[in-house]
């Protein structure tokens, strides 16, 4: 196969860049990066995303079916090693990589880059890293059962709890979306919510929300990594919704969000 179809795991990428390859793999990945815009673009990105993988995995990690997940993998039980044992990104990553075999991954990503909030003209930074974020993901990220009523509403619970923002799941639903989950991400020592919906037509699609005193702004729009972004802020708290809708639709959902979380 051409050296342009082919595909490096993170798990590779990263035990690049931290120089834990041999010559001969190190030869290998750097012609695929010469040849493969998309591994490269992804290696760039994991060379600048500074991401914590210990604390930001720890509790997924740590909930893993590891025996099943042993048993997946063809590892022998006198073979395996104590979680404690293993380090470095590269062994985290290899055992995320497991927990998505296994299903059990929880997009528990942990985002972190300098925060310039305070300033009003540089208050686009959080949205460049959401987009950058949102990018990676497929229909099959969020593929599965939707969670129910009470399950919704407890993932939402959560979120109140850092954010000081109540968000019913009245208040976040999207009509005709399918909500699939709401979590809690970190954007600079920032607790940063990401409310993900699936699209029948256009796939993923997320309300972002984060702590911000750069006051009070109306609804706006771009576009990032071939998604539309419609932002906005409140004396509080600022606001995305990113997705591959149409920007005249994008608008419109936006607004009903925007009215339903100020009320």
């Amino acid at each position: 196969m051409n050296d342009k179809h082919l595909i490096l795991s993170d798990e590779e990428l990263t035990a690049y860049i931290d120089g834990e390859l041999s010559d001969a793999e190190v030869s290998r990945i750097e012609a695929i990066l010469h040849s493969n815009e998309r591994v490269a673009a992804r290696l760039e990105f994991l060379s600048r995303s500074g991401l914590p993988f210990r604390q930001a995995f720890e509790p997924l990690l740590a909930a893993a079916p590891k025996t099943e997940l042993d048993a997946m993998l063809g590892v022998a039980p006198h073979d395996a090693k104590p979680a404690a044992a293993r380090s470095g990104r590269r062994g985290f990553l290899g055992a995320i990589a497991a927990c998505l075999v296994a299903g059990v991954v929880a997009d528990r990503a942990f985002i972190s880059i300098r925060n310039r909030m305070r300033a009003p003209d540089e208050s686009s930074e959080w949205r460049t890293v959401v987009a950058e974020y949102i990018a990676l993901y497929t229909v099959d990220t969020l593929a599965g059962p939707s969670p129910s009523d009470d399950a919704r509403a407890a993932q939402l619970a959560r979120l109140d709890d850092r954010l000081g923002l109540s968000l019913s799941p009245q208040a976040v639903s999207l009509p005709g979306i399918e909500f699939k989950r709401a979590q809690l991400l970190q954007y600079d020592d920032k607790p940063l919510a990401q409310i993900a919906y699936l699209d029948p037509e256009t796939g993923p699609l997320a309300l972002c929300i984060v702590r911000s005193d750069v006051g009070t702004k109306e609804p706006d729009v771009e576009g990032r990594h071939g998604m539309n972004v419609v932002y906005w802020s409140n004396p509080t708290h600022a606001f995305m919704l990113i997705g591959r809708i149409p920007i005249d639709r994008m608008q419109e959902l936006a607004e009903d969000v925007r009215k339903r979380t100020s009320a």
